[in-house]
């Protein structure tokens, strides 16, 4: 039996679990994207569950090239509208109550890559006016200030990703920590990330997304290609944590 993601209508990527697996096996730190369903409840209501350390706002689904990024929040705001703002109410509670709130950039749909160096450059500045500490005179969720970044980058190329992150991480001499978290799918290495994670120690925590890929996923009655495959990250890649990545919930997959 191998589970497999259900793409349902309007979700880019189904409410995800990312539980840290330490070296001693115990969980520790848990992740979840926010924003895909519009029936999830909200995003304060997500962090007054007290379950989790971090909440990636999902996703920033068009950006780069020259083009005018674009949120896509599902159901619960219209940012063409600038209806997110209100969210920033919600993120500074979360952040009061100790959660990481990021802005999570790709997704499995949607129009993202980037040109060159100059264009990573170019989208590093916007990140760091419109969500993060800079100064931008309309930010898509309002005046509140995100913990950091992270990369779910799922389509294009994988050219510049790099440049991206270290842009990224240069915001850190401005005396504010910019947190970089990134969702490689579980093969090894990354088709996107690749270069971002195997020549860097850029990323604070790696959430490895072991579901939708047969050849390291669980399998009933077999752990053997989940155990290797998490074995082979953990051993080749310097982030500071690394998570392993799954449904939160059974509605979330098919099984075949």
């Amino acid at each position: 039996m191998i589970i497999k993601f259900q793409a349902l209508p309007v979700i880019l990527l189904p409410l995800l679990l990312l539980t840290q697996i330490e070296t001693s096996y115990e969980a520790s730190d848990i992740a979840v994207y926010w924003g895909q369903n519009g029936n999830e409840g909200s995003l304060i209501e997500t962090c007054e569950t007290g379950k989790y350390t971090h909440v990636n706002i999902a996703f920033l689904h068009k950006f780069g090239n020259g083009q005018t990024p674009q949120l896509n929040l599902a159901g619960h705001c219209d940012p063409a509208s600038n209806g997110c703002t209100v969210i920033d109410q919600d993120i500074r509670k979360c952040q009061e109550q100790g959660v990481k709130v990021l802005l999570s950039i790709g997704g499995g749909s949607g129009n993202y890559s980037l040109a060159s160096s100059s264009d990573a450059q170019r989208v590093a500045n916007y990140l760091w006016l419109d969500f993060l500490n800079g100064n931008a005179s309309s930010r898509p969720l309002g005046d509140a200030i995100l913990d950091g970044i992270d990369f779910d980058i799922e389509l294009g190329s994988p050219q510049y990703w790099e440049d991206l992150a270290r842009f990224l991480r240069a915001f850190d001499d401005t005396g504010r920590r910019v947190y970089l978290t990134a969702a490689p799918q579980c093969p090894f290495p990354d088709l996107y990330l690749r270069d971002a994670l195997n020549n860097t120690e850029l990323f604070d925590s790696v959430w490895i997304q072991f579901y939708n890929n047969p050849s390291c996923e669980y399998t009933k009655g077999n752990i053997d290609n989940i155990v290797s495959s998490w074995n082979l990250w953990t051993t080749s890649i310097k982030a500071v944590k690394v998570f392993l990545g799954l449904p939160a919930d059974p509605s979330a997959v098919v099984t075949v």
